[in-house]
């Protein structure tokens, strides 16, 4: 049941994104909106039936209320992002924030951080104590550090793609847009910094507050790597032929691919059968596994 409904959001949200470059004025504005509260209810309704309340409640406060509060700080102050201001195309706005930002955040921190324990050990196998990173107190340090490293630039690197493509249709404007990344003119370096650090400082509270839960993944998250892979590559073609956008094509390639080749090198690994703690045996969580 789980993955049947997440299949089915992420198809109509496939189907929203490749409409997009067809759209224009208002209506490319309208489908933005959509476009995100579908991600937001695909990633946050996914986490509730694959793991249960507490994760998803875990996943709101930290990247709907923990982005909220961010983008409220930084339209009030410029920090850390830099001085912006929203225009008034997205929708409602609350302390000069449009309420579909917090959701965006949401929208990609969940396949984020599910590519990134994916990538550090966390399948089933590990989660079960067989696998080949399972071990001591040193390998759990180091898989932690490694998670929200690749977390948190998985999900930041995501900017590098958005920030330009909303900076292009008029969503937001900077201020003072210098110094800037070559090719991605109107947009600060300051403002992928703060992008950076509020994804490590939400990734490193996510796990504490989601619990056990969150440190596995297994057949039921195909949905969201399918999310996170077709993010990455539907992005890079969208922004070098259908949006006139080469440099953020070629920038956020090259950042999202430190999480999105490895992710698409172990899943095809894995499909030929090279993982040996390819998904086969899941532990059992009481009150979760009824949800499937």
């Amino acid at each position: 049941m789980t993955r049947r409904i997440s299949w089915t959001l992420l198809a109509v949200l496939v189907l929203a994104q490749i409409c997009y470059p067809l759209t224009t004025g208002a209506t490319r504005a309208g489908l933005t909106v959509a476009t995100v509260v579908l991600g937001w209810l695909l990633s946050v309704g996914h986490a509730l039936l694959s793991r249960g309340p507490r994760v998803a409640a875990a996943l709101v406060a930290v990247a709907t209320g923990g982005g909220f509060a961010i983008e409220a700080i930084g339209v009030a102050t410029g920090v850390p992002f830099g001085s912006y201001d929203y225009s008034g195309e997205l929708g409602p706005k609350l302390a000069g924030v449009p309420l579909i930002i917090p959701l965006a955040w949401t929208w990609m921190a969940w396949p984020a951080w599910l590519a990134a324990v994916r990538l550090t050990g966390g399948n089933a196998a590990t989660a079960n104590g067989s696998g080949p990173t399972a071990g001591g107190s040193g390998s759990a340090v180091g898989r932690w550090v490694g998670r929200i490293a690749l977390a948190t630039v998985g999900l930041a690197a995501w900017d590098l793609f958005l920030d330009p493509q909303m900076v292009a249709e008029g969503y937001w404007v900077w201020r003072d847009a210098t110094p800037a990344l070559p090719g991605l003119a109107g947009i600060p370096v300051s403002n992928y910094l703060g992008w950076l650090l509020f994804a490590v400082l939400m990734m490193s509270a996510l796990r504490p507050l989601a619990g056990p839960a969150a440190e596995h993944t297994d057949r039921r998250d195909h949905p969201m790597v399918a999310l996170y892979l077709w993010t990455y590559f539907s992005s890079i073609l969208a922004h070098a032929v259908f949006l006139d956008l080469p440099a953020s094509a070629l920038w956020g390639a090259a950042g999202m691919s430190v999480t999105a080749v490895p992710l698409a090198v172990t899943l095809l690994r894995a499909r030929r059968g090279g993982d040996p703690g390819r998904e086969a045996h899941q532990p059992h969580r009481p009150g979760v596994d009824a949800t499937r």
